[in-house]
Formats: C-alpha cells, sequence, structure tokens
C-alpha cells in the first residue's frame, strides 16, 4: 500500500502535526521536517506546513537533550490531515489514557495517524493498531510483536497501511517523507529534495531496516552476514561461536578473521554487545522486569545481565529507571 491509499494525496498546502513526546530522538524529528521545509523551497511556494505538538506544553526535551519548542498542546480538534507521533527512549512512560483518547478523537475527525521510532508504542497501547500492518525501529521488532499480537509486525523501514503509517525511526522518516512528496507532486520534485540532503539511495517502504548493511556484508562476506543473522535470531536461546561458523559454512578461525576484518572486534564480543544493546533497547522502551530482559537476551541469571549491562555502559540497569 501507499500513500494512493490515503485522503492526502491532493496537491493543496498540507498540514502536517508532530507529537513530540519526551525523549524523542531529534534525528527522526530532523528527518521527518527538514523535508518540508527543502520542498517548499525547491517548490518556490508553500507546500506543507508543519505545526509541532506536546503531551503538556512547552518545551519538550529530545534524547539528545536539546529542546524544541512546540505550538500547543494537542487536544485533539485540531484540523490536520496528518498527525505524526514521534519518540524514541520510555514512549510507555509517557503514554496516558487522556493522551489515548485525544488520539482516537482525531483518528475520529479524519487525521491520519503515524507513528515514528517508538511512537508505534503509543498508538498500540491506544489500541490504534490492532488489525494493521506496522514497524517499529528494528531492535524492538520482537518484543513489540509479542506484547501487541493483534498487530501486524513487520521489519519495514515504513508501512502504510489503510489510515496508518508507521516507520522505523531516523532515517526511514527521511524515507517515509520522501515517499509523501513523490506521490503529491511527483517524482522530480522528490528526487530534487533528495539531492539537497546528498541522500541518493532513497528506499522503498518494503526494503528491510537494516537492509543496507546486510547487503553490503552478503556482497564482500557472506560467511559473516550469514553469522549475523544467525546471532540476532538467537539472542534468547544462545549458540555457541563454534555452532554460529558450522552453521555460517566456515571454520571458527575463519570466521573469527572475518569478524576482525570487517567489525574490528570478535565473534563472542560482538555477540554478547548487540545482546546488551537489545537489553538496553527493552530497559528504556518497556515495561519489562530485568529477570525478564535478562532473559530475554540470553543471561543465566540477573545479576550476570547487571554485571554485562555495568561493564558496558558504566551503570546498572536499574539506576535506569529510577
Amino acid at each position: 500500500m501507499g500513500f494512493s491509499t490515503l485522503n492526502i494525496t491532493n496537491t493543496d498546502l498540507m498540514d502536517i502535526g508532530i507529537l513530540l513526546v519526551p525523549e524523542f530522538s531529534m534525528l527522526c524529528f530532523s528527518s521527518a521536517i527538514e523535508p518540508l521545509r527543502a520542498v517548499n523551497r525547491t517548490a518556490g511556494t508553500p507546500l506543507y506546513r508543519r505545526r509541532v505538538f506536546s503531551i503538556s506544553g512547552g518545551p519538550v526535551t529530545a534524547s539528545n537533550g536539546l529542546s524544541i519548542e512546540t505550538e500547543a498542546v494537542l487536544r485533539g480538534d485540531e484540523d490536520i490531515p496528518l498527525l505524526l507521533v514521534c519518540s524514541s527512549f520510555r514512549p510507555e512512560h509517557y503514554w496516558s489514557l487522556e493522551l489515548a483518547q485525544t488520539l482516537r478523537k482525531l483518528r475520529r475527525g479524519g487525521t491520519v495517524l503515524g507513528a515514528l521510532d517508538t511512537g508505534s508504542i503509543i498508538l498500540a497501547k491506544s489500541g490504534l493498531l490492532d488489525g494493521y500492518r506496522a514497524t517499529i525501529h528494528w531492535e524492538l521488532l520482537e518484543t513489540f510483536a509479542e506484547d501487541f499480537p493483534a498487530i501486524d509486525v513487520v521489519p519495514d523501514r515504513f508501512v502504510i497501511d489503510r489510515n496508518r503509517i508507521t516507520a522505523g525511526g531516523a532515517t526511514t522518516a527521511l524515507d517515509l517523507m520522501l515517499a509523501m512528496i513523490r506521490a503529491r507532486h511527483g517524482h522530480l520534485l522528490a528526487f530534487d529534495v533528495a539531492g539537497q540532503f546528498i541522500y541518493e539511495q532513497e528506499r522503498l517502504g518494503s526494503d528491510p531496516q537494516r537492509g543496507i548493511t546486510v547487503r553490503q556484508l552478503e556482497h564482500h562476506a557472506p560467511p559473516l552476514a550469514a553469522a549475523l543473522g544467525i546471532m540476532e535470531a538467537h539472542t534468547e536461546e544462545l549458540l555457541s561461536i563454534p555452532r554460529i561458523a558450522n552453521l555460517s559454512n566456515v571454520s571458527q578461525k575463519e570466521l573469527e578473521r572475518l569478524f576482525t576484518r570487517h567489525l574490528q572486534t570478535t565473534p563472542g564480543r560482538h555477540y554478547r554487545n548487540m545482546r546488551i544493546t537489545i537489553a538496553n533497547r527493552m530497559v528504556h522502551n518497556t515495561s519489562l522486569s530485568l529477570a525478564e530482559i535478562a532473559l530475554r537476551t540470553g543471561f543465566n541469571s540477573p545479576s550476570a545481565f547487571s554485571r554485562a549491562y555495568r561493564n558496558h555502559f558504566g551503570h546498572s540497569p536499574i539506576s535506569e529507571r529510577l
């Protein structure tokens, strides 16, 4: 599905609302609004007007510590054809029944609802993605699918399903906005906008979020690409490095050589760091207990998980939730 399924494909001036949730991703936000500025400048006429909203008013602080001024509190009676919920860390912490009611009110008024990065969790907890195809940042795909079984979760860069839009975050937001510009104003204008960002590899929504790296490795080091895929598929029930090498059709020594050459690390260290990174995302963006997170990321006990977490980040996981 694409923008042709929505009621926002005419070429008139279009308001796009963005709801900034505290600790949102600045890169994701910038990737969504900068194409709107660029397309207005390139076209020589206003085609889009951004409206930035907050949950409780005033400036909203991003995950990098910088704050963005907002226009107003989102109340649900705004006349906006598209609203994108932009969040990153701890979206569940900022969700509320009142916010859910506001989003549902917008839906009843005909607004197309979208989500960037972990904004999908805000929509999902509000019951607004049940029965839809949707995506989320790749680190949370598995957990998101488990927590919301009524949603058809896919690893695409962005998804348009009827009157819902979801994107994985960061540059996937740029791909999404370029797709909208292309649908409303043609390929040439979208190409010119992408060129302003020196962005020559515009991707389809159906492309996998991590496809670029995987494709490059598949070309230059197929066994390494296979090993990375195997590791990502076994973060809970861990495999030994010799077993991973065997499944990748290389010797353990050759696998170690490939990791050193292409990733400047060892297979074991990469496997552990990958699991810690996934665990970190779960600590920030889910309400799972630390024991459950430890189990889902292959640690045999909460204490082993806490030790590994502290060694990697310099502080304990429980301190992230205080």
